[in-house]
């Protein structure tokens, strides 16, 4: 830690001579801060990507597994008397916090997607479904499953298992697909500060040459170009953040019911703060680069 801090001392004390050395404007201080900038604000989508993708994950394991549904597929002038039995049962069910049976309108909004607004219950077989709430403990539903086949035949538990777990593990995929971006940026951000500086350096090799003769020692010269360099990703980092905090502004947004995974594309609370840190993490990418071109660089030119 202590190098560290006297690296970065030498660094930030260079002299306004030492930083003549880098030139201030040309190809390679375009490309730094279009570099810095474009994958700052890559990393800021990323970054919301990969938060979008945890709260989903969250959101779905916490919901759906605290539910489950029960289908009473039983002739017509059964069904209501099998709906009440298997509420009694639901009733005395340890781990049942709430359960209701859905009413016509209720099935036909959910059947709505695929049939149409104005299906009519009475022209299909339609089961009648029962909306069953756990406690944070949750309920034996080995044990429920055998009493509704001994008390009520045409009931059928489904406890969202076989869908849920792969909607989750999606959602959970996504959350490591954003922070691999997020290295990948990193890498590719270190990668093109390193090819700008070490162009940087061969364009200036004479100049190099001259202020060797005069008593420059290479830490003096290498330290005007990590100085010039993390500026320039600094600033273009900075810009890049703040286009893309201004592109997630304008993404839609959508209600607790409605919001999928685009509208939910975005960051909550204090979640805000998180990009902030990309231009500083860019500086300090920029900062271990540069300084390793330019010793490489300095010794290939001994």
């Amino acid at each position: 830690m202590k190098k560290l801090r006297k690296l970065l001392r030498g660094t930030w004390s260079s002299d306004a001579q030492a930083d003549r050395v880098v030139p201030p404007s040309g190809f390679t201080a375009q490309l730094t801060v279009f570099a810095a900038g474009a994958m700052a604000f890559l990393a800021v989508f990323a970054l919301a990507l990969s938060l979008a993708a945890g709260r989903l994950a969250d959101r779905w394991g916490e919901e759906l597994g605290r539910s489950a549904t029960i289908r009473i597929a039983a002739p017509d002038d059964q069904q209501q008397a099998q709906t009440g039995a298997a509420l009694r049962i639901l009733e005395t069910t340890r781990g049942v916090q709430t359960a209701r049976a859905l009413s016509d309108d209720e099935q036909a909004a959910l059947l709505a997607p695929w049939f149409g607004a104005e299906l009519a219950l009475d022209a299909l077989p339609v089961p009648r479904l029962i909306e069953v709430i756990e406690t944070a403990e949750g309920m034996d539903a080995a044990g429920l499953r055998l009493r509704l086949a001994a008390e009520v035949p045409g009931a059928v538990l489904d406890d969202h298992s076989r869908w849920r777990e792969p909607l989750v593990d999606a959602a959970a995929r996504l959350r490591s697909l954003g922070v691999v971006s997020i290295l990948l940026i990193v890498l590719v951000t270190g990668a093109m500060v390193t090819l700008a500086a070490n162009a940087a350096l061969a364009a200036n090799a004479q100049v190099i040459a001259v202020l060797r003769l005069v008593g420059a020692t290479d830490d003096y010269i290498a330290h005007a170009f990590i100085r010039r360099f993390t500026l320039r990703t600094l600033a273009g980092a900075a810009g890049g953040v703040a286009l893309g905090l201004i592109a997630v502004l304008l993404m839609p947004g959508g209600s607790d019911e409605t919001a999928s995974f685009l509208t939910g594309l975005g960051f909550r609370g204090w979640h805000w703060l998180i990009p902030l840190t990309i231009p500083p993490l860019a500086a300090g990418v920029a900062f271990f680069a540069t300084r390793r071109a330019a010793r490489s660089t300095l010794e290939e030119l001994s």
